[in-house]
């Protein structure tokens, strides 16, 4: 009898704290260079990401989110779930107990603007705005990955591309956008949706907080206070 019920007890508790505490993430992608590293091919970062101080309080702007993307954000999504519906189940039932990834389009981004605020950049802005106001920018990507032409009409390097806004953020929700913002599809690039790219809360799956792997890149990842720049300026 012990064998069986130590399996249970440990599946127990691996479902909670996967599911109440935190849980650990892979970086796939450059979009949030160079606060968290990942590419095709390459040891992508792996990221302590934990939901108990979000029991407490909301997320706030500068925090660096695990999200469910939105519909909209679905488009290159593929499920990585067996065709089969008995194995189908399977993997559902794994994934409760962290055994197996969710089925479902986790990303990660930094949080500009949360409900109530307007965040925009347009022509002439010295960077993102939020309600009027530059945010803090010192930790993107500098000098950008994909440089944007001085003389474009569509978007500037202040804006880290395209012109956008202005948006007011629906109450309830986040304005996301990548560290690397000229390779990032962030909330700047699903505009068009209903929910006008931003991401509803009940879709945050918890705060990133750590760096634990690879072992030369262990160590904290921090809140970023946005309007301090603005602040000083």
């Amino acid at each position: 009898m012990e064998i069986p019920v130590v399996i249970v007890v440990t599946l127990a508790i691996i479902f909670v704290i996967q599911n109440f505490i935190g849980r650990l993430y892979v970086i796939p992608s450059q979009s949030m260079e160079p606060t968290l590293h990942g590419c095709a091919g390459c040891t992508g970062d792996r990221i302590a990401v934990e939901k108990v101080s979000y029991y407490f309080s909301d997320p706030e702007p500068g925090d660096v989110v695990v999200f469910k993307g939105a519909e909209s954000w679905d488009e290159s999504f593929v499920s990585q779930r067996s065709e089969n519906p008995m194995m189908r189940g399977v993997q559902n039932a794994l994934s409760y107990v962290g055994l197996v990834a969710p089925d479902e389009n986790d990303l990660v981004k930094r949080i500009i603007a949360k409900g109530g605020q307007t965040v925009s950049c347009l022509p002439g802005d010295p960077g993102i705005m939020v309600d009027g106001k530059k945010v803090d920018d010192s930790y993107v990507l500098n000098p950008p990955m994909y440089p944007v032409d001085p003389a474009s009409p569509d978007g500037s390097a202040e804006c880290g591309g395209p012109y956008f806004g202005p948006v007011t953020v629906p109450e309830g929700h986040y304005f996301m956008m990548g560290d690397n913002r000229t390779n990032s599809r962030d909330s700047r690039f699903h505009m068009g949706d209903e929910l006008q790219g931003t991401i509803p809360r009940e879709n945050i799956r918890g705060k990133v907080t750590a760096i634990v792997y690879p072992f030369t890149r262990i160590g904290g990842v921090s809140s970023v206070d946005l309007d301090a720049q603005s602040s000083a300026s």
